[in-house]
């Protein structure tokens, strides 16, 4: 928390001072997303560190907007909202719309951690929607200096998702090949499919039921539908297609 108040009667600057430290509206949002524990958090969160993540969860906990529940049996501790955590949510959803319509795409979306861009959408993925039966995703990213360029969902009914940094030695029925901007433009919104596929950012082959099925097992966020949401522009200078 900040050292020094503003000095301000003006109830937004009391809950700025709150909620303006680095990591704690989004951690905030991953405890809204269902993550609970520690290494939840951090991977659903991205770059923070594990002595960051600590602090602010103490901070949080202090502020009355977070309940830390130890599990004396296991040993294992959750980290769960309370009803003054709660009552925060309009309030990030308000500025979410907010970004939606008002911040330009391409910046919104040019410095997006490429790993907690697959931990977002491995959560998000609608398994109920694939294929019965074993599917596997490869996703390629041409974007340069990915320290991992290449990923696998593979998915069963019936048994947990994996996503997965190294080749899993499986048949892959589906190959997806983007850039970073272009899939986070489709998962928020600012982008679709078609339109990606026209442009020649986003690239399908393989299983064509699942490919024809995108939209539908791989769904957009809750503020893709936001009225007068700001769409990422054809000529893109972060994409690596330009």
């Amino acid at each position: 928390m900040p050292q020094k108040p503003y000095g301000i009667l003006c109830p937004i600057s009391h809950a700025i001072e709150i909620l303006e430290p680095r990591w704690t509206i989004q951690i905030l949002c991953e405890l809204w997303n269902g993550s609970t524990r520690f290494n939840e958090i951090r991977r659903g969160v991205g770059g923070i560190s594990p002595g960051l993540l600590s602090k602010r969860l103490r901070e949080l906990e202090s502020a009355g907007l977070v309940e830390r529940v130890e599990d004396r049996a296991s040993g294992a501790i959750d980290y769960m909202r309370t009803d003054r955590g709660i009552e925060l949510e309009p309030v990030l959803h308000g500025l979410a719309k907010w970004a939606q319509r008002n911040i330009d795409a391409e910046v919104a979306l040019c410095d997006t951690d490429l790993s907690t861009l697959m931990w977002r959408m491995r959560r998000a993925i609608d398994v109920d929607q694939l294929p019965r039966g074993r599917n596997v995703i490869r996703f390629h990213f041409n974007d340069p200096d990915l320290p991992y360029a290449t990923y696998w969902i593979v998915t069963q009914h019936g048994q947990k998702l994996e996503l997965c940094t190294s080749d899993p030695g499986l048949d892959v029925d589906l190959f997806v090949e983007t850039t970073l901007v272009s899939l986070g433009g489709v998962m928020t919104g600012r982008t679709t499919i078609a339109r990606e596929i026209e442009l020649g950012t986003l690239f399908l082959s393989g299983d064509q039921r699942l490919a024809r099925t995108i939209d539908r097992w791989l769904p957009q966020s809750e503020y893709a539908s936001v009225e007068g949401i700001a769409n990422l522009p054809e000529k893109r200078g972060t994409s690596a297609y330009a």
